[in-house]
């Protein structure tokens, strides 16, 4: 809407007219008896006159030809507007200052009016038509509202008033007391004043300044019609000029031309006083008004290329060359989609036929997943338990263990104190005996373990006697390990107690989840339908574990030191578990279910035999000695993948053996040292324990020496010739009488030696550890042939057979250098028959 525009002249004019007529001091109604103050007026030029004549004449000559428009009705009716607006953007190019001179022409025409206002007192309506002149928006000033009470008190003079509220949008006037009339805030724009004056067309205003009456109001609605018409036009006018133009080919001279030539009519802008001016397209105030954003509009030209064969053909060709090039692409496009579509079906029939067992696998292996989750619950809480009983088996065991070798070192320190020497009794006070006990209490004691000693001794002769076999015994060679009828009672009731409690471990447990054979059952199930994934979970690797506790559960009674234990290869659990992973079908490699029994060996025997060597077995017991080598040598024999020196579990037990032996060594074994003459009564009790200590160290050398094979030689020998030959046993023989007794302990000594020991010795002579035995024997000889000088033939001859048996004893541990010494030292003929008969 262009007549907004139309006011800014008069709003930049009028603070420049106010400073030449000083305003009132009051804007307040109550002064109108004032007759006296100034009037605001403006001073008209002779010019201004003529150019309202000319706008007067101008107008008319419209009115008539919007008239004309209006009955007529053709399609020139927009064509007229077009034409006016070229011509006004002509006329805005020639003078830039049209809109200015325009507000002034309109401010000279206002301030005419209010001069002819006391003058024309009749007539009402052009006194009236000074207030329109009031902008919207627009404050008025003292002068103006002074100017408006003039003209409502002459019309009340006249007759001719009219009441302000006819017409509420078309007055100035502001009733205070209107403002309060409501507090409702709903009807707040309803009751609301309206302090703002309808804008009139230009039309009208001049229609007012020429005195038109009532008589005209039909051309003045077709007048307003043709503005709201032409207003329209140059509204899309304005768009277009606004559009981004195409950059024209032509040259500006022609483009400016043309549109000069195409709106050259009639000066509708300055006939009606629009501000709004189009500048020709192409001019130079429109190229400098252009930014970077625009695109000039390419203007039709009226040259055009002329078009031949060869041009038709050649965009013929090119557009052919395009499709193929389009029609070869999309070709390939589609054979790609064709075999992706063939990939994609395959695929899908091949994972159809494959995922024909994949639910019931994925059911089974959920089965298996619950049920491993429920095993390994009821484990968590039975291990605990299944622990507890197997340390209280061992316990027992080992009390009773403990309690033999104790009494076993009691009687010795006994029959030690008692056939010692009595020359330190006096210095003793009277109530300690030689180790400050006292010697009542003691006394006491010592009589009763005596008595008991005794009475075991007598059981067992008895027994030797009823066998046969007294005349082969010698005393310290039987083990002292019968029990009471109190201790074996006390023994048996708390094993039976512990096997009570073993059996209600997993009463309320399903057979399924404690029993081997189902347990088993459902890993096999496993194997043999889904061995892959039973691979992949590592089962063979689990199953040990998970077996573990069920086995130590039915090995919790299993002793081999005993001779009524059964064999473990014999139990429900070896024999169930024998053929595990051991199907029809091909073996695979590495598979870990073969050596599940292995393993159970390496985790569950293994750690029970150390237990047991370390707390029940008692070296001095060949007995125990015998069945613990056997059921060593037969897991070493039976189970060389996991009884092996590398093996951890192996070295355990090895090293619990050798621990066992040396504390034997330290704690159990006494040599007694005694007078010759004390030794030469033979029935007396210092020679018998002389003898029996002395047999029973030759017995535990024996049993050192059982495990030949098991633990290295140098172990072996450290223990047996170092710790006890050389240590007790040469001891015992220097005490001896030189004779035939000799003799025959030395031959029972050698007899305890493996002969692998000397069988790839090389040269003339024995182990070094073995050189003072040696000396020993070959001091024996020289002391039996200085015995026989000056006896009688039949000694003679019996003190040659005893060096000749020297010799041989000497020959047979590889004692050659010795055998050789005594041989020539005694005039041995029979050395080479004495050598190969060994």
């Amino acid at each position: 809407n262009g007549l907004p525009a139309a006011g800014r002249p008069k709003e930049k004019k009028r603070p420049r007219e106010n400073k030449e007529v000083p305003r009132a001091s009051l804007l307040s109604f109550q002064d109108e008896e004032e007759e006296t103050e100034e009037v605001f007026k403006v001073k008209k030029s002779s010019y201004s006159k003529k150019i309202v004549k000319q706008l007067k004449k101008e107008y008319k000559e419209d009115l008539e030809k919007s008239k004309v428009r209006t009955e007529v009705n053709s399609p020139t009716d927009v064509e007229a507007p077009l034409e006016k607006t070229g011509q006004s953007k002509d006329i805005g190019q020639e003078d830039g200052t049209a809109n200015s001179e325009h507000g002034e022409e309109e401010m000279e025409v206002e301030s005419e009016k209010e001069e002819e206002k006391p003058k024309a007192g009749g007539a009402f309506s052009s006194a009236l038509s000074s207030l329109n002149v009031l902008r919207p928006g627009e404050i008025p000033d003292a002068a103006f509202i002074h100017a408006a009470r003039k003209k409502r008190q002459m019309a009340r003079e006249l007759g001719d008033f009219t009441p302000v509220d006819s017409e509420p949008g078309k007055s100035r006037l502001v009733r205070e007391d209107e403002n309060d009339a409501s507090d409702d805030e709903d009807d707040d724009e309803k009751r609301r004043i309206v302090f703002t004056v309808k804008e009139k067309s230009q039309r009208q205003k001049i229609a007012e300044e020429i005195g038109i009456e009532g008589s005209d109001d039909e051309a003045l609605v077709a007048g307003e019609q043709d503005e709201e018409l032409s207003r329209w036009e140059q509204e899309q006018i304005r768009k277009g000029i606004n559009i981004p133009q195409v950059q024209p080919s032509q040259p500006a001279e022609v483009n400016n031309v043309y549109y000069q030539n195409t709106y050259q009519t009639l000066s509708y802008g300055s006939s009606y006083g629009i501000p709004y001016t189009y500048a020709a397209y192409g001019s130079s105030e429109t190229k400098s008004q252009k930014t970077d954003n625009t695109v000039p509009f390419k203007t039709p030209s009226n040259e055009m290329t002329p078009v031949t064969i060869d041009l038709v053909k050649k965009q013929l060709k090119d557009r052919l060359d395009s499709m193929k090039e389009m029609h070869k692409a999309n070709r390939q496009q589609y054979e790609k989609h064709q075999q992706s579509q063939e990939d994609s079906t395959k695929a899908i029939e091949r994972l159809e036929g494959s995922s024909g067992g994949i639910g019931e696998r994925y059911k089974f292996l959920q089965e298996m997943r619950g049920y491993v989750q429920d095993l390994l619950e009821c484990f968590s809480e039975k291990v605990p338990l299944i622990n507890e009983l197997e340390s209280a088996m061992h316990q027992l065991y080992k009390q009773r263990a403990s309690r033999l070798v104790q009494r076993r070192q009691d009687d010795i320190k006994d029959e030690s104190s008692e056939f010692s020497s009595h020359s330190n009794k006096a210095l003793m006070a009277p109530n300690l005996d030689s180790f400050g006990r006292d010697r009542v209490i003691y006394q006491e004691q010592v009589k009763r373990r005596t008595a008991e000693r005794e009475a075991r001794r007598a059981r067992r002769r008895q027994a030797r006697e009823q066998t046969g076999k007294m005349a082969d015994h010698l005393e310290g060679l039987s083990s002292d390990d019968e029990e009471t009828s109190t201790d074996i009672t006390n023994f048996n009731l708390e094993r039976d107690r512990i096997l009570k409690e073993s059996s209600k471990v997993f009463e309320d447990v399903l057979e399924s989840f404690y029993s081997i054979d189902c347990i088993k059952s459902q890993f096999e199930a496993w194997r043999s339908k889904y061995f892959a994934s039973y691979k992949d979970a590592y089962i063979g690797l689990c199953l040990p574990k998970l077996f573990n506790p069920l086995i130590r559960l039915q090995l919790l009674t299993w002793t081999p030191l005993e001779g009524k234990c059964r064999d473990f290869e014999t139990m429900l659990w070896f024999e169930s578990l024998l053929f595990y992973g051991c199907e029809e079908q091909e073996q695979v490699k590495d598979d870990a279910d073969i050596s599940l029994l292995p393993t159970i060996v390496e985790r569950v025997v293994l750690p029970k035999l150390t237990v047991i060597s370390e707390n029940i077995w008692d070296p001095f017991s060949t007995t125990q000695t015998s069945r613990m080598v056997a059921i060593v040598q037969k897991l070493i024999d039976g189970y060389p993948s996991v009884v092996n020196a590398e093996n951890k579990n192996t070295q355990m037990l090895l090293k619990a053996l050798l621990l066992r032996m040396r504390r034997t060594l330290d704690d159990d074994v006494f040599m007694p040292l005694y007078p010759k003459n004390i030794l030469e009564n033979k029935n007396s009790g210092p020679y018998l324990f002389f003898q029996r200590q002395f047999w029973s160290s030759v017995k535990l050398l024996g049993n050192f020496l059982q495990w030949y094979g098991i633990l290295s030689n140098k172990t072996l020998q450290e223990l047996s010739i170092d710790g006890l030959l050389n240590r007790y046993i040469l001891m015992a023989f220097q005490n001896s009488e030189y004779g035939e007794d000799s003799i025959k302990k030395a031959q029972s000594v050698i007899a305890c030696f493996p002969k692998q020991w000397f069988t790839n010795l090389t040269g003339d002579k024995t182990i070094s550890q073995l050189e003072n035995f040696c000396r020993y024997l070959v001091h024996l000889a020289d002391t039996i042939y200085r015995n026989s000088i000056g006896c009688s033939d039949v000694e003679k001859r019996n003190a040659r057979e005893h060096i000749k048996q020297i010799i041989k004893l000497l020959a047979s541990i590889r004692a050659l250098d010795h055998a050789i010494t005594v041989a020539n030292d005694h005039n041995v003929k029979e050395f080479k028959i004495l050598i190969e008969g060994k």
